[in-house]
């Protein structure tokens, strides 16, 4: 069995941050990462700009410098992947964490779709956008059920339904008009959500009033069907001619992967248990990073905060090693 000193789950961008931190206090720490590094990112929309300008998006001391203060998917891509080289970090890219428990020996055993490994310690940084929150209403599993959106290309001339009022559903919308699809934004909320990125919003807003987005406030989907969706208003239910459907209704942390683990999941926040100071959890020796520490409110930490918490994991473990 290999052994280590930390193992990290999780190749994002407070995953990488993390192992930079361990790395400066003398552990060099191996990440294990189901996909592909920053795979949350690689499969944001293809043209997608970030809300945080590039600086708020450094990690370990590598200068990010882009021509525009907000940088796009690619040149993030290109920058985390530069990280990496430069910085030499250990990743084990395409293998999949299964189980994680500790022995009698007091060190805990990662086990994974490649093998067995021993670490003295773990840090959880697995993020919350592999598990979309489901609507559970009858047709969401349709093949033309999307929960994650690419690019507008494929939709050309055809029907689509997006589901949500915040920024994913709007990007959403405004690419798959500009690939000429017939768009309909359906939105339980009587106003856009504040956290709609403000350079975007008088845009979208021009679609509706012009006619070109039909956006329909106070509304939810309450079946999906081969060729149609329908929604309830409150006061009917109307049924509108459909193609696909991308559900932009936002994601949340695997707690099952937590729990099984032992750590304590709070049921109203869906926070794990964890001292803010150290983010160690309620189980001695497992950490957690990144937004995963949020529990369901994804508002709350973004790459620019969550990659803050590999350091104090870092000061934390550097102090008990003197």
């Amino acid at each position: 069995m290999k052994k280590e000193t930390a193992i990290i789950i999780g190749g994002g961008p407070c995953g990488l941050s993390a192992a930079l931190e361990l790395q400066a206090v003398g552990i060099n720490a191996l990440i294990i990462e189901k996909g592909n590094i920053v795979n949350a990112i690689y499969n944001y929309p293809t043209h997608q700009t970030f809300f945080s300008s590039s600086e708020k998006l450094e990690i370990g001391s590598v200068p990010f410098i882009t021509e525009n203060r907000k940088p796009v998917r690619n040149q993030a891509l290109a920058y985390y992947r530069e990280v990496v080289k430069r910085k030499n970090l250990r990743i084990h890219s395409f293998e999949l964490v299964t189980h994680v428990h500790k022995n009698n020996q007091g060190q805990f055993v990662v086990t994974t779709s490649k093998g067995e490994y021993e670490a003295e310690h773990v840090i959880v940084a697995t993020g919350y956008y592999d598990s979309p929150n489901y609507m559970s209403v009858p047709g969401e599993n349709l093949p033309k059920v999307h929960h994650y959106f690419k690019e507008g290309h494929p939709y050309f001339n055809q029907d689509v339904v997006v589901i949500g009022g915040k920024n994913s559903s709007v990007d959403a919308a405004l690419e798959l008009v500009k690939a000429d699809a017939r768009v309909t934004v359906i939105y339980r909320g009587s106003e856009y959500s504040k956290s709609v990125k403000p350079w975007i919003l008088p845009e979208f807003e021009a679609l509706v009033r012009n006619g070109t987005i039909e956006m329909i406030f106070d509304a939810v989907v309450t079946r999906i069907d081969e060729h149609t969706v329908t929604y309830s208003n409150g006061k009917e239910e109307i049924t509108i001619p459909n193609d696909f459907v991308f559900a932009m209704t936002g994601y949340h942390p695997d707690h099952s992967f937590l729990e099984k683990m032992g750590i304590e999941i709070d049921f109203e926040s869906g926070r794990p248990l964890f001292d803010p100071d150290t983010m160690e959890t309620n189980v001695q020796g497992i950490f957690i990073a990144g937004v995963i520490a949020a529990g369901n409110n994804a508002n709350e930490i973004f790459i620019e905060n969550g990659r803050f918490h590999g350091r104090q994991i870092a000061e934390y473990l550097a102090s008990r090693q003197t």
